[in-house]
């Protein structure tokens, strides 16, 4: 697969740990103030959009937009099955996997020509 395929997926992958951190790192520190969490991911999502916004401009030269959401949209599941179970000690149980299994499938229809 050529590096212009292969780099706005990578970029999405990283984006996406960064995303998920940023919206649900903060779920383990509870007692933490709000405004405390809100500020670290504020800038934890700086670094998100650091990758986010290259992959997609890089992207756009292969893949159509909505190719680009819907990679996006997979990875994200991917990423935050690993990040709860892994980070959050919540693994997913079989519903959660089906309703991601029904979205990886949305995602496969829209790569169809």
């Amino acid at each position: 697969m050529p590096l212009e395929r292969i780099l706005p997926i990578a970029l999405l992958l990283g984006s996406n740990v960064f995303m998920t951190f940023a919206w649900y790192g903060h779920l383990k520190y509870k007692s933490a103030p709000l405004m405390v969490a809100i500020f670290a991911s504020w800038g934890i999502a700086f670094f998100e959009y650091c990758l986010m916004v290259p992959a997609n401009r890089m992207g756009s030269s292969v893949y159509s937009a909505p190719q680009l959401k819907g990679m996006q949209e997979v990875i994200t599941l991917l990423v935050f099955a690993g990040f709860s179970a892994w980070y959050l000690g919540q693994p997913l149980k079989w519903n959660h996997w089906a309703g991601f299994a029904l979205i990886a499938v949305a995602a496969w229809l829209i790569f169809l020509e």
